[in-house]
C-alpha cells in the first residue's frame, strides 16, 4: 500500500472542506485502496455472499464525503481512522439489516464463489498491505487474490491486529489499549500474524 503523507492529506481535507472538489476526488483516489481493505478485514468468507465488499466501499467514501465539514484533522492518523470508524458503523448497520430481515446467515450454506470483488466507482489500482511479507512488496492482481484467500484462513486475532497495525496505523500502545494487552505483548502478537500471513500466503 503506497504511504500516504499525513501533511498530504491534511491539506487535501482542508481544500475539500472548503469544497474544493479536485481534492475530494484526490482523497477518493489515495484512501481507495485503503477502506477496501478496512471493509475487506472485516467480512469474513462467511459474509461474503450476503455483503458485497465494494458496496460497503461505497457507502464508506459516501459518508465520509457527507460528514467531512464536522471532522476535524487534529493529530497524525486521524482521516484513516476516522474513515475507520465509518466502515465499522457501516458492516454493523449493513449487518443489522440482514438480521432484521430474518436471514441469519449462520445457519445458510454458501453458493456463491469467494473470488475478490473488482469495479465500483472508488476503487483504486489493487495493491498489498504493505511490508506483510518478509520478503516482497506484491502489487499484482492474481497476488492480491491470494493474500485475499490467505487472509480467510487467519485466525479472528490476527485479523484485527493486522487491520490496527497496517490499515489504521495505531501504535502498540493503542493497539493494547483497545485488546486489554501490553505494548510488547502486542508487538509479538504483530509479528507473530505477519508471519502466519506469509506462511499461508506461501501455499495457497
Amino acid at each position: 500500500m503506497t504511504y500516504i503523507g499525513n501533511h498530504r492529506t491534511r491539506q487535501l481535507v482542508t481544500l475539500a472542506k472548503g469544497g474544493d472538489a479536485s481534492a475530494l476526488d484526490q482523497l477518493c483516489h489515495d484512501y481507495a485502496e485503503r477502506v477496501r481493505w478496512m471493509v475487506r478485514l472485516r467480512i469474513s468468507k462467511k459474509l461474503r455472499s450476503k455483503l458485497e465488499s465494494m458496496d460497503l466501499v461505497q457507502e464508506v467514501f459516501i459518508h465520509a464525503l457527507d460528514g467531512l465539514g464536522d471532522f476535524t484533522y487534529e493529530n497524525e492518523g486521524d482521516f484513516v481512522r476516522w474513515l475507520s470508524k465509518i466502515a465499522e458503523n457501516a458492516f454493523r448497520d449493513n449487518l443489522d439489516k440482514l438480521h432484521a430481515d430474518k436471514r441469519d446467515i449462520r445457519k445458510e450454506r454458501r453458493l456463491g464463489g469467494d473470488g475478490p470483488t473488482t469495479g465500483g466507482r472508488f476503487f483504486g489500482a489493487p495493491g498489498p498491505i504493505d511490508a506483510i511479507t518478509p520478503s516482497a512488496i506484491m502489487s499484482k492482481r492474481e497476488d492480491l487474490a491470494r493474500l485475499e484467500e490467505a487472509i480467510d484462513k487467519l485466525r479472528p486475532e490476527y485479523s484485527k491486529v493486522i487491520l490496527l497495525a497496517k490499515i489504521e496505523e495505531l501504535s502498540y500502545s493503542q493497539i493494547g489499549e483497545r485488546l486489554g494487552k501490553s505494548a510488547g505483548a502486542v508487538k509479538m502478537l504483530v509479528s507473530r500474524a505477519i508471519v502466519e500471513l506469509a506462511s499461508i500466503f506461501e501455499n495457497v
